[in-house]
């Protein structure tokens, strides 16, 4: 027996029911239509009591009228659900899954059937109002919005922006990120039964996530050819963060449609470290590109001098005329010329 109830839950937590239902619209006529019918044989009764009619006639239609329009009728009208595009409505009747309501539209289901959606604070409490405070930088209570709870579950694509982390990259060192996922629920009986709160259920895989994906990469890559790094390989670590986060969320039901970087920078007690490391790396880059080329432009004036036998120079004066070309060529400021009016002897 309990083999057989485990495996009947099993399939309703992974598998979506759709609920049957009727037009909204024509129920609603109709009850408001026999409703009106019961309030008039209500009241035809009373008056056949007053005026002294057969006991059995005035008795049946005041309870048959009253049972309409004080219990019967109202319990009805609970039925109607409206839903919007892209909601949802995840049903129970007496404890048990019932089923799944989608499209939007006016519908009748089973009365009993009660919503259920966990995301929302105050559900599983049975709370009626959800309390939201806004506190300022230094935790003080500036107000407090109360909204009714809403057992509609949302359809649409919806984003998860949570705060910036502190994670260490492949090299230890701490780095700041934060991330934007787009998700959406696409199996509502997994989001709802499967997870306690499939909202923060997302937040904390998310999180989770981002440090496995993190650690596996260096902020910035190497000189090694082909290395790949958080700030220059972007799109690779998104994609591999979306595959991370999908298969943490797939019990609940969701949909990850995108995770992107938003934000990427060193901690505050490396980034000045880290910053003149970069100015660094740029100025010996700069500093082999300036040599380089001075070392081009000297090879190339002493060719030309020897090809048009322009002056004839020993050793000793290349040299010294390399050096100088070289001083002036590599110096970070203008040369000052000096002009010799005598013999170089």
């Amino acid at each position: 027996m309990s083999k057989v109830s485990s495996t009947s839950e099993r399939k309703m937590h992974n598998y979506e029911l759709r609920v049957k239902h009727i037009s909204g619209m024509m129920v609603l006529v109709m009850n408001i239509a026999l409703m009106i019918v019961a309030a008039v044989a209500f009241i035809y009764g009373i008056v056949l009591s007053e005026k002294g009619a057969a006991p059995d006639l005035w008795v049946s239609l005041i309870v048959a009228g009253a049972f309409y329009l004080f219990l019967f009728g109202p319990v009805l009208f609970v039925g109607l659900k409206i839903l919007q595009p892209n909601e949802a409505l995840v049903l129970t009747l007496f404890g048990k899954y019932y089923g799944t309501l989608k499209g939007e539209g006016f519908f009748f289901v089973n009365p009993f059937a009660v919503a259920v959606n966990p995301a929302f604070a105050g559900e599983s409490a049975g709370a009626v109002v959800a309390i939201e405070q806004a506190s300022s930088s230094k935790s003080s209570i500036h107000g407090a919005n109360v909204k009714k709870i809403n057992k509609k579950i949302s359809l649409k694509s919806m984003t998860l922006h949570n705060e910036k982390q502190k994670v260490n990259d492949e090299l230890g060192n701490p780095i700041i990120i934060g991330i934007v996922v787009i998700w959406k629920v696409v199996n509502t009986a997994k989001a709802v039964f499967n997870v306690d709160n499939y909202t923060e259920y997302l937040s904390i895989q998310c999180d989770s996530s981002l440090r496995n994906i993190v650690r596996l990469y260096p902020y910035d890559a190497s000189t090694e050819e082909g290395e790949k790094s958080l700030r220059g390989s972007s799109q690779e670590v998104a994609d591999k963060l979306k595959e991370e986060i999908q298969m943490r969320v797939d019990i609940a039901g969701l949909e990850i449609l995108e995770a992107r970087i938003t934000h990427l920078a060193y901690a505050p007690e490396i980034a000045a470290a880290m910053l003149q490391r970069q100015q660094a790396s740029a100025i010996i880059a700069a500093r082999q590109m300036i040599v380089e080329g001075a070392v081009g432009m000297v090879e190339m004036a002493l060719a030309k001098l020897s090809e048009k036998d322009i002056v004839q120079l020993d050793e000793e004066r290349k040299a010294a005329m390399v050096s100088n070309l070289l001083v002036v060529l590599c110096g970070n400021k203008d040369p000052q010329p000096i002009v010799n009016s005598g013999s170089i002897y």
